[in-house]
């Protein structure tokens, strides 16, 4: 039997408790599955009527291992980590102080210019799995990766600004990307899932359950990722501030969504991946255990960076690396941030 590395709670009325040094998820007196403190990585409980005992959160976070709670969406919407880890003070007096300097802005612009380029890099990955399958359509992705990666290039271009004067700026560039880019990731999904285009919160439809739910994942992966660096999630540059809104989370995110979550899933549905729905319009409880486990085992495979020459590193661990990058890149220690750019 494989070690459980991350185990996810998905069912109404099941329970996770410490047994001596494993964390068991049990249901009535049948034990659903177990899983090794030594080896866990993480805890995502996914549904609600889903209990966790005192002793299972204190040995998660005597190890730091997360807690991550989701809705049916995806949506996470708190998370459990050792007070320690967000104990930090210097790094986010840095955080803070550079919103107002010219770093601030060029955080946000590399992030955003390195969104799109990794939006183009799929285009082409996706163009070569066409070759042989699909010939005629490896021409179109490969115009299309071109002109998505020209708003990169008009990202560039701009000059160092005030990042609220600058913001619309770059989320118009971006967002004009997206449109081209969901256009060729149309031409990636079999017609049977009746995609109706990318849609963010409130998607009934399977496509885009099954995308925002990897979301969801990645983000609990990044908020992670930037307390363990010492940053404030809450803080970001290039998404906007509010209440309750990890905005430096969600700016980590966009430098991943393409290689985490994009690939994968289009590579399940042209597997014609079962997607059930519930009678709600939200993944079935099966599909979302199921797809869940999927995407955080992806996150445990080597990838290599464009410009990382024959290093390949853990998805996560390349996460990881990129919050103590933007770190070391807001003290003022480094000159400039590099973002992770996957290969096309």
């Amino acid at each position: 039997m494989p070690v459980v590395k991350h185990l996810v709670a998905d069912q109404f009325g099941t329970h996770i408790g410490k047994y001596s040094e494993r964390l068991k998820l049990t249901q009535g007196g049948d034990t659903l599955a177990q899983a090794p403190l030594m080896h866990l990585q993480s805890v995502t409980i996914a549904s609600m009527g889903v209990s966790i005992s005192a002793d299972a959160i204190a040995a998660c976070c005597e190890r730091g291992i997360p807690i991550v709670f989701m809705d049916g969406l995806g949506d996470v919407y708190a998370s459990l980590y050792a007070a320690g880890l967000v104990g930090t003070v210097l790094t986010r007096r840095a955080q803070l102080l550079a919103y107002h300097t010219a770093h601030g802005y060029l955080l946000a612009a590399a992030i955003s210019a390195a969104k799109i380029g990794n939006q183009a890099a799929t285009l082409r990955y996706w163009a070569r799995l066409r070759r042989e399958s699909a010939p005629d359509q490896e021409p179109a992705l490969l115009n299309q990766a071109a002109d998505v990666l020209a708003y990169s290039d008009r990202i560039a271009a701009l000059p160092v600004a005030p990042l609220d004067e600058a913001r619309e700026t770059l989320m118009g560039l971006e967002g004009m990307a997206a449109r081209l880019y969901w256009d060729g990731a149309a031409q990636m999904i079999p017609a049977e899932y009746a995609w109706p285009g990318r849609i963010g919160r409130g998607a009934t439809d399977p496509v885009n359950s099954l995308l925002n739910y990897g979301y969801g994942i990645l983000y609990a992966q990044a908020e992670r990722a930037v307390i363990l660096a010492g940053l404030d999630p809450y803080a970001g540059f290039l998404h906007a501030d509010r209440p309750g809104k990890p905005s430096l989370a969600l700016d980590l995110v966009e430098e991943f969504r393409q290689i985490a979550v994009d690939r994968p899933v289009i590579g399940l549905l042209a597997r014609r991946y079962a997607v059930p729905m519930d009678e709600h319009g939200r993944l079935a409880d099966g599909v979302r255990r199921d797809f869940a486990t999927k995407i955080v085992e992806h996150l445990d495979s080597p990838v290599r960076a464009a410009n990382g020459a024959n290093e390949r590193i853990a998805l996560r661990h390349a996460i990881q690396a990129q919050a103590r990058q933007i770190a070391v890149f807001l003290r003022g220690e480094l000159d400039a941030y590099t973002p992770f750019q996957a290969e096309g």
